[in-house]
């Protein structure tokens, strides 16, 4: 080993604490392959779904690898944690299909309500609001926002593949299952889902390029090449329009925006600080604070440069079976994001319907959330099930959530249960029945 490389590997292991975590440079490297092979999928999905939004798809690819890299590089250089950001599932859909396609609002509005939620996701973290917010959300609740954010991204993926379409009577019905779309779609799900069950990495990523590819002598791809120079990022950046600031739904919008990416981060950083064996003797998560602050900085940088919430990836557990331990990790996945940049004509051909795929799998995923429920409380399942179910046939997240609330704290009332509602929820239960009352 030459003198260049042991000094460089002794700073490393001086600036990220290496030894004392049990780690190695090149054991954190393979960690960082490891997780971005897991979430690169992104980086293809969600120029998809924002360019329903009327984004520029190039630019929105451009967005997506330069958030990520710069998010995930500093939650690994200031919080030293082996976790990576980018713009997060059910977030870029509440982008696209609730805020501009629901509530008329463009993109440039949209964006500034996700920077406006990550200033108060900043503040709420400096001044330590943030637990108490959290803790104030029924247990039930949080996990049925998580499941009904996975139903949502669902009927958009079946919506996508033409699996399900409209139907005057019946809302919805199933569409041809002989169309190729519907038929690749589920055959990118198959895929997919037997390469995560067999621990494929990148297993995600792999599924989408084989239907891509197999929709090329079908004529539903078309071949644009691999590498190239990147698309300019100039339509989306700096974009953003504080123009509805003062409306209601404006803050309705950032406060769903702030909610669901808190309990995302949240459920996130300690389930990867587990896994990590990074909790200390009383099961507290150490550089708490700088974690938070590194998410808030993630969502207000996003915005900047033209994409919905970035936030933490629960993929980022990969790279701690893979050994990860320190930001180092970080450091790598957000190297992987920069060269991603380069494979934008790969990104530009990838069907809707190969992404449907992959979001299809993460609605499957985050369903998982509904087995967490607790069962034994009508009072507290039924207003659960309730912000899951509205959630995909609202084709609303923040509906789905301000039904939910409100259902929890009437079914409080009248049940002789209110001792049960912390004043936060009944407070946000207020605020949305004002919301509908208003017709917002």
């Amino acid at each position: 080993m030459s003198d260049t490389t042991t000094r460089t590997n002794g700073f490393l292991d001086r600036r990220f604490g290496l030894t004392e975590n049990g780690t190695t440079v090149r054991t954190e490297f393979i960690a960082g392959a490891t997780t971005f092979l897991t979430m690169v999928y992104i980086v293809f999905v969600n120029p998809q779904i924002l360019g329903n939004a009327g984004m520029d798809k190039g630019a929105v690819f451009v967005a997506t690898c330069v958030a990520a890299a710069v998010s995930t590089l500093v939650m690994g250089l200031y919080a030293n944690y082996p976790i990576a950001l980018a713009p997060g599932m059910g977030l870029n859909a509440f982008f696209a299909f609730t805020v501009v396609l629901g509530y008329k609002y463009t993109w440039q509005q949209a964006l500034a309500a996700v920077f406006c939620s990550g200033v108060l996701f900043f503040l709420i973290s400096i001044f330590r609001i943030r637990e108490y917010v959290i803790n104030a959300i029924p247990r039930n609740l949080k996990f049925a926002i998580s499941a009904g954010v996975g139903l949502f991204l669902g009927i958009i993926a079946l919506e996508e593949a033409k699996i399900v379409v409209a139907h005057p009577t019946t809302l919805v019905t199933l569409g041809d299952l002989k169309q190729w779309p519907a038929i690749l779609c589920l055959l990118g799900l198959v895929l997919i889902v037997a390469l995560n069950h067999r621990k494929i990495i990148g297993g995600t990523v792999l599924g989408i390029l084989i239907v891509t590819v197999i929709g090329i002598p079908l004529g539903l791809t078309q071949y644009s090449g691999v590498v190239s120079t990147p698309p300019s990022l100039a339509p989306t950046l700096l974009q953003l329009d504080f123009s509805r600031l003062f409306e209601q739904t404006f803050v309705i919008v950032v406060f769903s925006f702030l909610l669901v990416d808190n309990f995302d981060h949240a459920g996130t950083l300690i389930g990867v600080a587990h896994r990590a064996g990074l909790l200390d003797k009383d099961g507290n998560l150490p550089r708490m604070r700088q974690a938070l602050i590194s998410d808030s900085f993630a969502a207000m940088f996003g915005a900047l440069i033209g994409t919905s919430t970035t936030t933490s990836y629960i993929e980022s557990s990969a790279g701690v079976s893979a050994g990860g331990r320190t930001g180092l990790t970080a450091v790598f996945v957000a190297m992987f994001f920069l060269l991603a940049l380069l494979f934008s004509p790969l990104a530009g051909m990838v069907p809707g319907y190969a992404s449907a795929a992959a979001l299809l799998f993460v609605a499957c995923v985050m369903a998982q959330g509904l087995a967490e429920i607790t069962w034994d409380d009508v009072t507290e399942y039924a207003p659960a099930v309730v912000t899951a179910v509205t959630m995909p046939l609202t084709y609303s997240i923040a509906d789905g959530i301000g039904l939910g609330f409100i259902t929890y704290v009437l079914a409080k009332i009248f049940s002789g249960k209110i001792a049960e509602a912390k004043p936060a929820v009944v407070v946000l239960a207020v605020l949305f029945g004002i919301k509908f009352a208003l017709g917002g």
